[in-house]
């Protein structure tokens, strides 16, 4: 530290000794109530420190990720939601998707799309699709590298949907590439 920074640090932890005294002074008929204050103040600076040291095992709890077990497994915890969502690097630049097993397609949203440098104004929405939202125009598009940990494939087909999505949707034309996926104990599991 330099000495401007013990100088500040000096004058606040007198600026706290004055005003904690002089609190200390004008409450001293009630020395007893002042010291309940005093240790539920401690007990809250205590569980707030408790709490951000916890914060890494408590954000895996509430907000579960995926994790790479093996070059050719993958665990994809459910999420509160009942959904699973799985992060993949497209052209090196990582997509969030909700796995989607009943989507025959890898469809991006038009932000992911352009995210990953796909052009998505001079694309022609030629194909259609039927969601569950009704018909929707679709571009196709191969995605040069698709990374998943140590698993990569070049050249897997997607679509770009020409609607509005929340999330982009993770199907089977990627899905298939694996030859095992299973659901156990709250995970989706994928095997190569």
């Amino acid at each position: 530290m330099s000495t401007d920074q013990y100088m500040q640090l000096t004058y606040l932890v007198l600026l706290a000794a004055a005003i904690g005294g002089s609190y200390v002074v004008s409450h001293s008929a009630n020395l007893g109530k002042l010291a309940q204050q005093a240790a539920l103040w401690f007990l809250i600076f205590v569980g707030v420190v408790g709490a951000y040291g916890l914060w890494e095992d408590i954000s895996r709890d509430v907000n579960p990720r995926q994790a790479v077990v093996s070059d050719t497994r993958i665990e994809v915890p459910r999420s509160f939601d009942g959904h699973y969502y799985l992060t993949l690097d497209i052209n090196q630049t990582p997509v969030r998707f909700v796995i989607d097993t009943g989507a025959t397609q890898m469809v991006l949203s038009q932000q992911d799309a352009d995210r990953i440098g796909i052009k998505t104004e001079k694309l022609d929405f030629f194909s259609s699709a039927n969601t569950a939202n009704g018909v929707v125009q679709t571009a196709p598009v191969v995605l040069d590298a698709v990374a998943l940990g140590a698993i990569r494939d070049t050249q897997v087909p997607a679509v770009i949907n020409g609607g509005p999505m929340d999330e982009s949707l993770l199907g089977m034309t990627y899905l298939q590439l694996y030859d095992r996926i299973e659901i156990a104990n709250d995970q989706l599991i994928l095997s190569r």
